[in-house]
């Protein structure tokens, strides 16, 4: 027999093969070159999706120009957390740490405000049923009945333990595949965003999806039943094994599409509607950046949010029934026991998450930024 070629032995060069396919198909082909007498082309506008692109990872950007970068920027929306954009400035290279810092501070302390609304959630998703329905006020109630007050926070140390790791992978995706496409100082279209962008949320979800195994059952434990945060993790490896750590992969991953597509849509809608009611939308004022970004977000939480509750149930499915739970198996149970109703329990704290998330992150960011001089 012949010898194999040398790409179809070597990994890596079959990934970079795939890699170069990739960019062949994303890629336009450049203009010719204009001659002296040439009249200097038109200016070129940004599409404005594209930016909403960019802040599906970095944050909502106000201006379509990366040299005026967004004075005013929303960090956490209950749900998702975006990098600060100010970390793609060229000229803030030197203070990069610090607008890590800003926003991974910003991100924290959001997170804590908010945690009783994401443990009351996460508690009416696993536990309500039609003979058990749990509404806001009677889970909270419970809750502290169970566990007193303090009760209320089980599970944020680790949702701010995932801040850390959740930034690093997120920047450096987005950046390794955007310099892979344009080059270090290029600015890439918007094919070419959407691609960095969703392999930067999907790289992160997947090398974070343990924590997030970890965060349900911590949020759903019983008073002395794990030590802490380690103790959590032995029991699970102990009696289910590391495949128990991947619990909701799959759902969490399709769980992106939904969400980032009609958070884009809803954002551009709302770009026309300012527009067309006379708003300069170069240079909008804080209430009409706030009020897009979250009705945006909002809209793609609620497009997601079946998915969303999947995952959570399939996370904690041992906790609750014992059993070793598929992604379809658990849409029939909750279809066949609550009607397609079922499907969004947990909405109603999961959409008074997003207003003050976002408030909470741009205030703390912002004081951050004042505080490191920057």
């Amino acid at each position: 027999m012949g010898a194999k070629p040398e790409e179809a032995q070597n990994p890596c060069s079959r990934i970079q093969t795939l890699f170069k396919r990739v960019k062949a198909s994303l890629t336009k082909s450049s203009p010719p070159p204009l001659s002296p007498s040439s009249p200097p082309p038109p200016p070129i506008f940004w599409n404005p999706g594209c930016t909403h692109v960019y802040g599906y990872v970095f944050g909502h950007v106000r201006k379509n120009d990366l040299e005026h970068l967004s004075t005013q920027q929303v960090l956490d929306t209950g749900e998702q957390l975006m990098v600060p954009m100010d970390v793609l400035e060229v000229d803030n290279e030197g203070a990069l740490w610090k607008f890590l810092l800003s926003g991974a501070m910003a991100g924290a302390v959001s997170r804590t405000g908010t945690a009783p609304l994401d443990r009351a959630k996460v508690h009416m998703q696993v536990y309500s049923s039609k003979t058990n329905f749990m509404n806001l006020l009677g889970g909270l109630q419970s809750m502290v009945q169970e566990g007193g007050f303090r009760s209320l926070w089980r599970g944020n140390g680790i949702n701010i333990l995932k801040i850390a790791p959740e930034y690093a992978i997120k920047f450096s995706v987005f950046e390794q595949c955007k310099n892979y496409f344009c080059g270090v100082h290029g600015s890439p279209p918007f094919q070419e965003r959407l691609f960095a962008g969703s392999l930067a949320v999907a790289t992160s979800q997947t090398l974070i999806n343990p924590m997030e195994v970890l965060k349900t059952r911590l949020t759903l434990r019983r008073t002395g039943q794990y030590k802490g945060l380690l103790d959590c993790a032995r029991q699970i490896l102990e009696q289910e094994g590391t495949r128990a750590l991947y619990r909701g992969y799959l759902p969490n991953m399709l769980g992106i599409i939904p969400y980032a597509c009609t958070d884009l849509v809803v954002y551009e809608l709302l770009r026309c509607f300012w527009l067309k009611s006379g708003r300069d939308m170069a240079d909008p004022s804080g209430l009409v950046s706030l009020s897009s970004v979250t009705l945006s977000t909002t809209c793609g939480q609620m497009a997601s949010y079946p998915l969303t509750l999947v995952r959570t149930r399939m996370q904690a499915q041992d906790t609750v029934e014992g059993s070793n739970p598929t992604m379809c198996g658990v849409f029939r149970r909750i279809l066949a026991q609550q009607g397609w109703p079922g499907l969004y329990r947990g909405i109603t704290p999961t959409l008074l998450k997003v207003l003050p998330a976002g408030g909470i992150s741009y205030v703390v960011y912002e004081a951050m930024k004042k505080t490191l001089g920057v």
